[in-house]
């Protein structure tokens, strides 16, 4: 039976879902073996996390919930880690205030 996993979590980053955040989420969902995917309802639709083109394309502002989840090999670390990436706003808390 394969291992599979699922959280939800909010986007407080200031600009959401946008570029600088998307690459940071799919490059970290790339990292895991597992497949994981996105959707900004509970019902989705669901889309790769591992598809720059797909996360963006989501236009997740802030205040979004996003839901994640993942089956296979590393589901539950994947799921972990996207989360808690977006918890700590991409780790760019401030810098979108600098560069702005």
């Amino acid at each position: 039976m394969s291992a599979s996993a699922e959280a939800t979590v909010l986007i407080t980053h200031e600009v959401g879902l946008h570029a600088r955040p998307s690459v940071k989420f799919t490059k970290l969902a790339k990292t895991f073996a597992a497949e994981v995917e996105v959707a900004l309802a509970a019902n989705g639709p669901w889309f790769d996390a591992k598809s720059i083109v797909k996360v963006m394309a989501a236009k997740a502002p802030k205040g979004t919930l996003l839901h994640i989840r993942a089956k296979g090999d590393g589901a539950g670390e994947a799921v972990v880690a996207l989360a808690e990436l977006v918890r700590r706003d991409f780790d760019e808390s401030g810098d979108h205030a600098r560069t702005a």
